[in-house]
């Protein structure tokens, strides 16, 4: 069970003074909880850290002020002019000045009452904000911060945080600091004997670090690189590591199985596949294989360029498991990439006189239930799948191996919760986003690594370059031509319906466009709004060559494999991140065809947009891209989670943080060295940094041995 002394901070958002559902909402936007349910939690607050500060300790007068600039002003109030009842839209306006001028303080759609109030006539006050001059006078439009000298003034310092439709500022900093003070005082986990950045000095504690970010004494008291965040970094690592070393310690402590092959079921598979298999995955069958053989649990991370050839490794691990007369599941991130697994697997696997079986969440009950009754008889040797493998009701006669796609989509926190249900397969985990060694380290600590680095016999390679939007029409009457050839076309936006607040192009406006200039039975559209059944449709027309031109979002990013489409343009690429701009060109090169990649983007280019663009002409090795993505953007976009944050994890960032990682790794290994069970009076207090970095799982595997 949770110590009940973080009870305060595990209840919700919503137990906090003026936080009702809706604020919730927007703070659960802002830090996602890493709880089981989205509902905010108070301590999802505390994680919720400023992205800069508003410093109003210089206070400069009306005729110093730059214009356009934010300017902390110490004025007397004048006069109020009311808006004319007649002109509901006209401001009102607060007349203010010092001794070097006068400015207007500009409100639209104000409360009167409440502006008398808050700037009473013949009053000092303090006032911050915008200031521009209109027709030869200083103004100030909705200013950002007020205050009575009288009642102290201004914040010296104020913290702004990411900001999310619909929850106001001021809002968000007073749940802040509700959620401060239901902090409890917390037992120290660090050992400082470890820490680097503790000798000189005595470290701050987790609640000093709190309230120094959230109530900074100087601008740089909220930069990545300060102590404050630097400490919580290395918490944050330190519980990641933690729950990372504990499922290596409960794998290796309930032991594993030997799955002996003879090789007969692998050797029937390759007797089938239509091409013969590169070194790189002779050498990682070669791996897992003497993984499978040993008795211990394997846990290992097959990382593969897009096009690379992973699934049929994994096909090949299936195989050896089902000849030592056990069962495997073969788990995808989305429906369409399961049901394209199932379609590419099942037919070389049957030929082999292996059962291969598939189970979604969309499954009518009439057609799980033949799958259910398989899975628990034993029959069905391979089940191919989503995450609804392992819900209620799911039973497996002998499950030997769980094949997990797209890692970054499964991580540490799933594999503890798959160990805590009492399954305990052997592991082997596919990702086609390449990942540099420190993001290895990072998410996925506890792995044997195996890598593909080359491609299948036959691919060929795909001409990348970027063209300006300008030249659209150019490019629209060259796919005309392709269409008319029958070459299939991939071509990506951004969105699926054009929004007023952006100027990027939808699917839905794309798709009628190119409908109308090359007819709308050529031209098809998927996208993630659309049900299950019409994205099934919509893949299937293109497939069958029905539809030649697809229009589609990053739906298609993963996995989906039409090899005779050779032709992708990613509009507005300048928006998408490295790896996700190689993940999607990896939809096309698949076949015998020659194959190309148009990039096409909105001017002008910042550097980093520019510099991507650059690397995607220049090659298409995913472990560099890979590499580039994490210099030029950081470790979130690569695995496709928040931008800011590692991922898994809520404030510990790979480009300030990097040398804490090992650290961190260390201490882990040294703590279940000499205190497996968390037992010690450190070790609750460890037990209490899981519980906080929402690593509960690891909390259970304890518990459950």
């Amino acid at each position: 069970m949770r110590p009940s002394l973080l009870d305060p901070l595990f209840a919700p958002a919503t137990s906090l003074p003026g936080v009702g559902p809706k604020v919730a909402e927007g703070i659960a936007r802002i830090v996602p909880s890493t709880g089981l349910d989205d509902e905010a939690r108070i301590v999802d607050l505390l994680f919720c850290l400023p992205s800069r500060v508003i410093d109003r300790r210089d206070v400069t007068t009306i005729a110093d002020a730059i214009p356009g600039t934010i300017a902390t002003l110490r004025l007397r109030v004048d006069r109020h002019q009311p808006a004319p009842r007649a002109a509901k839209n006209a401001p009102y306006r607060v007349f203010c000045q010092d001794e070097t001028g006068e400015i207007a303080l500009t409100f639209f759609r104000a409360h009167g009452d409440w502006l008398v109030k808050q700037l009473p006539e013949g009053e000092m006050v303090m006032v911050s904000g915008k200031l521009d001059w209109f027709n030869g006078r200083a103004s100030m439009v909705h200013p950002d911060a007020m205050a009575r000298e009288d009642a102290g003034g201004l914040p010296p310092i104020e913290t702004v945080y990411p900001g999310t439709a619909g929850l106001a500022p001021k809002t968000l900093r007073k749940a802040i600091g509700a959620a401060l003070e239901r902090l409890p005082d917390l037992p120290e986990w660090r050992d400082r004997s470890v820490n680097r950045d503790d000798l000189s000095e005595a470290p701050p504690t987790f609640r000093n670090v709190l309230e120094r970010l959230h109530d900074p004494e100087e601008p740089d008291d909220i930069l990545p690189e300060s102590r404050a965040w630097r400490r919580l970094a290395r918490d944050e690592f330190l519980a990641g590591q933690l729950a990372i070393a504990l499922v290596r310690a409960r794998l290796k402590r309930h032991g594993g199985r030997s799955f002996i092959s003879k090789g007969a079921g692998p050797d029937a598979i390759e007797s089938v596949l239509p091409f013969r298999l590169t070194e790189g995955q002779k050498t990682s069958i070669s791996e897992i294989s003497t993984d499978l053989a040993k008795p211990e649990k394997m846990l290992r991370l097959l990382q593969g360029d897009v096009g690379s050839g992973k699934t049929v490794v994994a096909l090949m691990a299936m195989a050896h498991v089902a000849e030592a007369g056990a069962q495997s599941v073969l788990m995808a991130p989305t429906e369409i990439l399961a049901r394209q697994h199932h379609a590419t697997i099942a037919p070389i696997a049957e030929a082999a006189g292996l059962t291969v079986a598939i189970l979604t969440g969309r499954d009518s009950a009439s057609a799980r239930q033949p799958v259910l009754d398989g899975l628990a008889s034993g029959s069905i040797d391979i089940c191919v799948g989503t995450h609804a493998l392992f819900q209620q009701g799911v039973t497996f006669h002998d499950l030997g191996l769980a094949v997990v796609d797209e890692q970054h989509r499964f991580g540490v926190h799933q594999r503890l919760a798959l160990s805590a249900k009492g399954l305990n397969p052997d592991l082997l985990v596919m990702t086609a986003t390449p990942i540099p060694r420190t993001l290895v380290l990072t998410a996925f600590g506890d792995m044997d690594v195996s890598r593909l680095t080359e491609k299948p016999a036959g691919r060929q390679p795909i001409q990348t370059a970027s063209l300006p939007v300008e030249r659209l029409s150019e490019l629209a009457g060259r796919l005309e031509k392709a269409v008319a050839d029958g070459r299939k076309i991939y071509w990506i936006c951004p969105l699926v319906e054009e929004s007023e607040q952006s100027d990027l192009v939808s699917a839905t406006e794309r798709h009628e466009w190119l409908s109308e200039r090359m007819g709308s039975a050529n031209v098809g559209l998927i996208h993630g709004r659309m049900s299950g059944p019409e994205k099934d449709a919509a893949m299937a027309a293109f497939k069958s060559g029905q539809t030649r031109l697809l229009v589609g979002t990053t739906v298609i990013e993963v996995g989906v494999d039409v090899p005779d489409a050779s032709i992708i343009v990613i509009e507005h690429a300048e928006r998408f991140g490295l790896s996700q701009l190689h993940q999607l060109r990896g939809r096309v090169g698949r076949g015998a065809e020659a194959s190309s990649c148009v990039l096409l983007f909105r001017g002008p280019l910042n550097e980093v947009a520019e510099a991507r663009l650059k690397v995607m002409r220049e090659t298409e090795d995913g472990f560099r891209i890979a590499e580039e993505d994490l210099r030029l953007r950081g470790e979130g976009d690569l695995l496709g989670t928040k931008q800011s944050g590692t991922p898994g994890f809520r404030v510990a960032r790979l480009d300030a943080h990097a040398d804490l990682l090992a650290e961190a790794r260390e201490e882990a290994r040294l703590i279940l060295a000499t205190d497996p069970e968390l037992s010690g009076p450190r070790g609750e207090a460890l037990r209490i940094l899981l519980y906080l970095f929402g690593r509960d799982e690891a909390v259970r595997l304890l518990r459950s041995g």
